[in-house]
């Protein structure tokens, strides 16, 4: 199973580990046994892709998987498999299951962490330009993301949308610092381009930002081995799977 260029098959993806965390913890057997399983036979073949040895994926030569078939904006991918690998792990290890199996193989929990760590240390500066893509993070980032706030000064003038392009189209580095957002990435062979008017490298996007912040959030307790996930409270919103049986019948009198 291939994770295209493709916002609507991330989030079936996203429903397939949510629907394998139901199975996981409330077991709620028959009716909803047979397809609860079908989408956890789902969500472990998806882990599978992740993991470098099965090829469902090309890496770069500096270890960024590509999600997205080398297309441009690469990160909004992977961090949102980071994300969903580091928290399918969480709940694994809730469940007391140490891991999940890949054909014949058995991994453990640890081996989907380290992909999803390997992925945010790449993000974070681990690669070939030891460049940040996060904006005020590290020593090197970049410096004219494309972004409208980020690169017109704020000198208590309006401009219009028209006006704002002579700044988009400036080579100097954007006045204001957008400290925190993650830009769009680097190509397929690790390459990077601190070019504002290119978005395919420079442009950060709620989705993505909001991936990275999760992944980030999952992986907090990774050097503690403590991970907090509360089975007993995690469904407290999720209404009865089961009707309300009747009330008795009353009291019979002769």
């Amino acid at each position: 199973m291939l994770m295209k260029n493709d916002p609507t098959l991330n989030t079936f993806y996203i429903m397939q580990v949510l629907l394998s965390r139901l199975r996981l913890f409330l077991s709620p057997g028959y009716p909803y046994e047979e397809i609860l399983r079908t989408f956890h036979n789902q969500t472990d073949n998806v882990m599978c892709s992740y993991l470098p040895v099965f090829n469902s994926f090309n890496f770069t030569k500096g270890g960024l998987i590509q999600l997205n078939h080398g297309g441009p904006q690469p990160l909004q991918y992977v961090v949102n498999a980071a994300f969903l690998a580091s928290l399918y792990a969480d709940y694994l290890d809730t469940a007391d299951t140490p891991g999940w199996y890949c054909g014949p193989n058995f991994y453990t929990t640890d081996v989907l962490r380290k992909f999803a760590k390997s992925q945010l240390d790449y993000i974070l500066g681990k690669n070939p330009q030891k460049m940040s893509y996060v904006v005020g993070f590290g020593k090197k980032y970049p410096k004219r993301v494309h972004h409208r706030g980020a690169s017109i000064p704020h000198n208590g003038v309006k401009y219009g949308c028209k006006g704002g392009f002579k700044w988009r189209e400036s080579k100097k580095a954007n006045p204001n610092i957008l400290v925190g957002a993650m830009v769009a990435g680097p190509d397929k062979h690790d390459g990077f381009k601190d070019i504002r008017t290119n978005y395919n490298y420079t442009e950060p996007t709620l989705a993505a930002n909001a991936g990275l912040v999760a992944a980030l959030i999952s992986l907090a307790d990774i050097d503690t081995g403590r991970y907090s996930i509360d089975k007993n409270t995690i469904f407290s919103a999720v209404p009865p799977m089961f009707p309300t049986p009747p009330p008795p019948p009353s009291a019979w009198k002769p």
